[in-house]
């Protein structure tokens, strides 16, 4: 048992905890309703706000809290080591490792009031993942910690590359800088510059190629932002609890940039972990003034591990499971999942220990998020919603044979113009018919703005009329008019057979099995069926004696058509992810079945 929770103490300070609630969940900790729109906040570089919320607790780490005023200042300060570290030059690739604390946030802003392009990297990735993104990107520039200057020396040696370490006081100054002049938060390039020029690189998760390099404008940046301000009814009130990891868009712009955007606080924890997520979401241990967490956003391995910490923790105890449901039910307005396909009997056990039903997003690295569940209305397991302001998103037939490359006939086009959803099918207005099914095509000003040294491949991905190639196939519901993914075209879907089977919802369905823990669903070449339908599984808890296949059959037969029962079965420890967990399922095709295999 975790060691949080292991006291005996704990259970009667949370019993008592809940006994003194239950009067103020009506009054003062009634979730808050949402202030008016924010989306015009989101406009030009994030630093530029910091004049709007000067006093306002911006970043809280495990060492302190800083406002937007501290921060601001610092980051103006290392803009200029910056600039004269690259001699004046602007619109340079500078590569970045920190943690997941304020010194993050420092860098990230300084580079841009310098008038560089950000790439930054994590401390998740290995060596050899650094050096490629290093040689990749061209970066002109390395900046790190000095707890990773020696990783980051060896990197800079191999790219000849300069190499600045942060100094160790830079956390401690910024505590201590505080804007008494108008002009102490001023900073960074004219407006022209910010409005024609690219912001970052950030690195796709490389599934199933090799890493590509997104280049994102400040103008793509700021309207995903300002799509989700709206979207999410952001508040300068809101709390959001942060334990993604920063190279990614979800850490980074859904839970950074929307926050620093709209004026509200983020407390960043180092890295996820179940035990320490709960203490924060009970405001256990927890500052007075950090234990009103109203946002979280995670990928569905984190809420399945918060399951998990649950089940071992509080599930005997019915007075504390009534606790638990009730604070996070008044207190945290909005949870979040994304990255990754979030699997039904999760959303559902979620919602049975907390009264909250997740909200399901769609985005890209390439894109930013375009499909979300809306912040009102009901939400339903496996449904990513309708395209967010701005955005126009469209299914085109899926051709088969050698032209897998080209783009068939519209099947349903949906845009969002000012707030207003405008459908059509097959060219016509109405919505009748069957669910069409197809290749996820999209429009908007978040879209990126290329690949990095990359113009064939740039060109391949998008249409001559500028609609984004996702590469996701995608199902729309006549009768809900929302979005359902199916999975990526070139990995999820699986021809067996004569049918196309999409392998997500076979996962979400043997999930939820009580002998399973953990699925991924891959295609495996095959001379008769042409693909055969594989389920890899870990068992779970109840899983202790030998789980028979033959169970796990018949469970799938009452739930799936037969051609889409898996034929065969392979156990596994644990089903290996990416940090935003993502499973590369052509590695996972060569790890069960050997490199002939595809």
């Amino acid at each position: 048992m975790s060691q949080l929770f292991r006291r005996p103490s704990f259970f009667s300070h949370l019993s008592r905890r809940f006994q003194q609630t239950q009067a103020r969940v009506a009054s003062r900790d009634k979730v808050r309703e949402p202030h008016e729109p924010l989306g015009h906040l989101a406009g030009g570089p994030v630093f530029r706000n910091a004049r709007l919320f000067p006093d306002k607790i911006a970043i809280r780490d495990r060492i302190a809290a800083y406002t937007y005023a501290n921060i601001f200042m610092s980051a103006h300060e290392l803009s200029r080591e910056i600039s004269a570290i690259l001699d004046g030059k602007t619109n340079e690739r500078v590569l970045f490792l920190c943690p997941n604390d304020v010194h993050y946030v420092i860098t990230l802003w300084a580079v841009w009031m310098a008038g560089q392009i950000a790439v930054p990297v994590s401390p998740l990735h290995p060596k050899s993942l650094l050096q490629y993104y290093a040689n990749d990107s061209g970066s002109n520039l390395f900046i790190t910690v000095p707890k990773f200057a020696d990783l980051m020396q060896q990197v800079a040696r191999n790219s000849s590359t300069k190499l600045h370490v942060l100094d160790d006081r830079l956390k401690l100054n910024c505590t201590l800088m505080q804007a008494s002049r108008a002009g102490d938060l001023e900073g960074g390039k004219d407006d022209v510059f910010y409005n024609k020029s690219d912001a970052m690189i950030i690195y796709t998760s490389g599934t199933t190629a090799n890493p590509k390099g997104v280049v994102l404008s400040y103008n793509n940046l700021s309207a995903q932002a300002s799509a989700l301000l709206d979207a999410w009814k952001w508040s300068s009130d809101d709390v959001l609890l942060h334990t993604l990891p920063l190279h990614h868009v979800h850490g980074i712009v859904n839970a950074l940039l929307c926050p620093l955007y709209a004026g509200a606080k983020t407390i960043m924890l180092k890295k996820f972990n179940a035990n320490t997520v709960w203490s924060y979401l009970l405001g256990v241990n927890a500052r007075p003034d950090d234990r009103r967490i109203t946002l979280f956003m995670g990928v569905p391995t984190m809420y399945s591990k918060l399951v998990e910490e649950y089940e071992r923790v509080f599930k005997q105890d019915p007075k504390m499971a009534e606790y638990i449901r009730n604070t996070l039910k008044s207190k945290i307005r909005l949870m979040v999942s994304g990255s990754a396909p979030l699997p039904e009997p999760l959303f559902q056990h979620w919602e049975e220990i907390s009264g909250l039903k997740l909200l399901e997003r769609y985005g890209m690295t390439e894109t930013g998020m375009i499909l979300s569940n809306s912040y009102e209305s009901g939400r339903e397991a496996g449904y990513v919603g309708t395209p967010l302001p701005g955005v126009s998103a469209k299914l085109c037939e899926v051709l088969d044979g050698e032209e897998q490359d080209a783009i068939g006939k519209t099947l349903v086009e949906c845009s969002n113009v000012e707030g207003t959803l405008v459908y059509q099918k097959n060219g016509q207005t109405d919505l009748e018919g069957a669910d069409p099914v197809g290749e996820l095509l999209v429009k908007g000003p978040g879209i990126f703005m290329r690949y990095h040294e990359r113009p064939e491949t740039t060109k391949r991905e998008f249409t001559e009329d500028g609609w984004f190639r996702t590469g996701d196939l995608c199902q729309y519901s006549v009768e809900k008019k929302k979005f359902k993914m199916l999975g990526r075209k070139s990995q999820d879907i699986i021809k067996s057979g004569g049918y196309k089977i999409s392998a997500l919802e076979i996962e979400s369905v043997i999930l939820g099995s009580p002998l399973i823990k953990d699925c991924a669903v891959i295609g495996v070449s095959d001379k008769e069926w042409g693909q055969r339908v594989v389920a890899v599984v870990s068992v779970g808890p109840e899983g202790d004696s030998p789980v028979k296949v033959e169970e796990l059959i018949q469970y799938a037969e009452l739930k799936l058509p037969k051609y889409a029962v898996p034929k065969e079965w392979r156990f596994v420890d644990s089903i290996p992810k990416n940090a935003m967990g993502k499973v590369n399922k052509k590695e996972l095709v060569h790890l069960a079945f050997g490199p002939q295999q595809g």
